[in-house]
């Protein structure tokens, strides 16, 4: 459902630049979730950023079949309504849905995402679990194929990772395309068909998250998350 060609990114410092993304190919199949790796400031977010239109890259090419949902690291900023509710209905009333749709739309985005009960709630008192599946309930309500997931368990407690997996888990049921961006893999790795890590702008590698865990991960600067704990010796990086 993507295809990225090429693309490069520079941006401009007072003091010279820096290449941002350098020659990235990348191709992501329909209902495939795939799992992007890398450091911070690797380039994740802003090669999403640029298949959802948001940014412009300097060369190179972007197909997409299908619009493509972002829910931003900070969930909280993507809130329009003072409900649930609210929110989930600001994109598909702006589609143009006729009353009955936009209720039935709503409905079942609350549901899917188990927030039901909170569907007149304040929007801004939900916990940051809570806050993500509203983002993305917001893009199912729109019928959104594509879903990209930028850092979606920062600043997230045990249970609300276990949210947004149990989510993530439903999506891929329901044959949507997911792209999740992260540092933190040892948390996604099981849900991917396919790992992809960035370095420095650049994408260093492609394949199965089996293979992904035979590599060097901490040449990129990602922790292996193949461990063993025996001790309280080992709880420390």
């Amino acid at each position: 459902m993507i295809e990225v060609k090429g693309v490069n990114k520079t941006f401009k410092l007072f003091n010279g630049s820096i290449k941002a993304l350098d020659n990235i190919d990348l191709k992501v199949n329909e209902g495939e979730c795939l799992v992007i790796g890398g450091e911070n400031g690797s380039g994740k977010s802003l090669l999403m950023s640029i298949i959802a239109g948001l940014e412009e890259a300097d060369s190179g090419q972007v197909k997409t079949e299908g619009r493509v949902g972002l829910v931003f690291q900070e969930a909280e900023t993507q809130i329009l309504g003072e409900s649930p509710k609210e929110d989930i209905a600001f994109g598909p009333r702006n589609l143009g849905l006729k009353k009955e749709q936009l209720a039935q739309r709503v409905e079942d985005a609350l549901n899917k995402v188990s927030l039901t009960s909170k569907a007149d709630f304040p929007a801004r008192f939900l916990s940051g679990g809570e806050k993500r599946r509203l983002a993305i309930a917001c893009m199912l309500s729109m019928d959104t194929p594509i879903i990209a997931l930028d850092e979606p368990y920062a600043n997230l407690d045990y249970g609300g990772v276990k949210q947004v997996n149990e989510l993530i888990k439903e999506l891929k049921k329901e044959n949507k395309t997911i792209i999740i961006l992260t540092h933190e893999i040892e948390k996604c790795l099981a849900l991917a068909d396919r790992f992809v890590v960035l370095f420095r702008g650049k994408k260093v590698f492609d394949s199965t998250p089996q293979e992904g865990l035979k590599q060097n991960l901490e040449e990129w600067n990602i922790r292996n998350p193949l461990v063993t704990y025996t001790s309280v010796k080992d709880l420390i990086w």
